[in-house]
């Protein structure tokens, strides 16, 4: 019964450990950039988009595809420096807990 209360009392912990993390995944913010820092986007490490910036030389009707090309490349710069955020706050909660490495890689995603 007593490992049955302490599973009890991680899982309490573990519970109130994501929630905290969850909250500064909102504040953690990344930046991808394409086209030599034409183009850039910056996001928390929840995906939440907060600014998108195009240099004006980009705002031509003839650069149009090049424009939606950058935006989609910075965009995916900027959720892979995301995703690498989540991880390393996940393997630090993984690791304040004492859980095995790899426990927590479903969460988040």
């Amino acid at each position: 019964m007593a490992d049955f209360l302490g599973m009890m009392k991680q899982a309490a912990q573990l519970q109130s450990k994501m929630q905290a993390m969850q909250e500064e995944l909102g504040n953690i913010e990344v930046e991808g950039i394409s086209g030599g820092g034409m183009v850039s986007v910056r996001m928390t490490a929840k995906m939440d988009v907060k600014a998108v910036k195009i240099d004006p030389s980009l705002m031509k009707p003839e650069e149009r595809e090049v424009l939606e090309d950058l935006l989609v490349s910075a965009h995916s710069d900027a959720r892979r420096k995301a995703e690498v955020a989540m991880q390393e706050k996940m393997q630090s909660l993984a690791g304040g807990l004492g859980l095995p490495p790899g426990l927590l890689g479903g969460f988040g995603s």
